[in-house]
């Protein structure tokens, strides 16, 4: 299988996820300009389960999410692959709409991972991970590794 045949719509990763038989790991971000805090916050996610979905948002929804009018750096298409080509993502899922909670409703995940920086009140989808019996974790954050300390600094060079 190739790393782009990871990347599948939310209907084909709805019928990947029936066919796993261990407890399904779901996270979700922009991934805008991959760094070691994205790599440390998947392998962490990975070890929760046997299989790791990456929710990514498109590119309509960063700038939905007012994260800059320069964001996303890299289109929607190409961070999907990038997390596609990681050995702990298993499948890589983007959506349109402003949260994830769509997307996680239907795939049911086991398991729900978000970086420490979001309170447990607010991760959405939290309440119906919980909710089926599921688990929902908070990674630590690499300090000083995120896309807004990468583009802050590609700006100073400039």
């Amino acid at each position: 299988m190739t790393t782009a045949a990871k990347v599948r719509s939310a209907a084909d990763a709805v019928g990947w996820r029936r066919s796993q038989r261990g407890p399904v790991v779901f996270t979700n971000g922009v991934f805008d300009l991959l760094h070691a805090g994205h790599v440390e916050l998947l392998e962490a996610a990975r070890t929760e389960g046997e299989a790791l979905v990456v929710g990514v948002n498109s590119d309509a929804s960063v700038r939905r999410l007012g994260k800059g009018s320069d964001r996303p750096v890299v289109a929607e298409a190409d961070r999907a692959r990038l997390l596609a080509a990681l050995a702990t993502v298993d499948c890589v899922v983007l959506f349109d709409e402003d949260t994830p909670l769509q997307l996680i409703r239907r795939l049911h995940p086991d398991v729900l991972v978000k970086g420490a920086d979001y309170a447990r009140d607010q991760i959405v989808g939290a309440d119906e991970v919980e909710g089926w019996g599921g688990r929902v974790v908070r990674v630590p954050l690499l300090e000083g590794k995120s896309t807004t300390d990468l583009l802050r600094k590609l700006h100073d060079v400039k």
